[in-house]
């Protein structure tokens, strides 16, 4: 059966990608971007299973406009893809509150909107499959990237609470979690003026992250595909072959740690 998807971002980058993916087997879909001029080739060639809506996901009277008019445009909405976002890099002590907020506004406060705007039509028509973009910095936090990897660790938190709040009408939620891939994700990046402090640890974060570790983007698309017609769709999903042997890493030293910790933690409990 064709499915309906409501896609923000979907102007570049796995937006882009995953928008044409669904379009190619037939499905439709609401494309949203701040400039729709560059889903105009997406328009001639699927004419009107596209509808290309113009959105900037911080005016949340324009996301609850859109989705509205999405859901009366086909009669209904399948899958709400919230993708639109952009990174904000820095070290903590060199990014200014004005960066941070600007930053969350989209990524989270833009996420919210998009969720809170389809929700009610979801609920109403019994069934719809809701999917956040996350990344492998939803789960783990990168020196220099702290505020957008906690944007991203914002996602998470609203999307797993999310699941457990709408499973009982009929609603699907999915995290997706990408690794590193070769997207043009640099150009949707905002630099905080650097310090020369911080020269050493930039450095030894680049070095970690080499050109031969990215995926290709064009790849992902199956797997989208396939978690949006999964009858049971996991709440997460990650995205390429590094994520999953870093989390593993990342988690045994978080367990290591407590349990280290776990008699302070047990006397911290106190008598009663």
């Amino acid at each position: 059966m064709t499915k309906t998807w409501f896609i923000t971002g979907a102007n570049r980058g796995f937006g882009r990608i995953w928008a044409e993916a669904a379009l190619r087997r037939g499905d439709r879909v609401a494309a949203t971007a701040r400039d729709i001029g560059a889903l105009t080739d997406l328009a001639a060639a699927y004419g009107d299973r596209l509808a290309p809506l113009a959105l900037d996901v911080t005016d949340r009277d324009g996301v609850f406009r859109a989705v509205a008019r999405a859901h009366a445009h086909f009669g209904g909405l399948d899958v709400v893809l919230s993708n639109a976002g952009y990174g904000c890099m820095g070290a903590v002590e060199e990014m200014t509150v004005e960066a941070a907020r600007a930053n969350f506004d989209t990524n989270v406060f833009g996420t919210l909107s998009v969720i809170q705007a389809a929700v009610p039509l979801l609920r109403a028509q019994g069934h719809g499959h809701i999917l956040t973009v996350s990344s492998i910095g939803g789960v783990v936090s990168f020196p220099t990237a702290g505020v957008y990897t906690a944007t991203k660790h914002a996602v998470e938190a609203l999307s797993e609470a999310l699941a457990g709040e709408v499973a009982g009408f009929g609603i699907k939620v999915t995290i997706i979690e990408p690794g590193s891939f070769a997207t043009d994700f640099r150009a949707s990046i905002a630099h905080a003026p650097a310090m020369a402090d911080y020269d050493g640890v930039r450095a030894a974060v680049m070095a970690n992250f080499k050109p031969e570790m990215s995926g290709n983007p064009q790849a992902t698309a199956d797997a989208i595909l396939k978690v949006v017609d999964a009858e049971t769709p996991p709440l997460r999903l990650l995205l390429g072959t590094g994520p999953l042997p870093l989390i593993r890493q990342v988690y045994a030293r978080r367990l290591a740690a407590w349990e280290e910790w776990a008699e302070v933690s047990a006397a911290a409990h106190g008598q009663r």
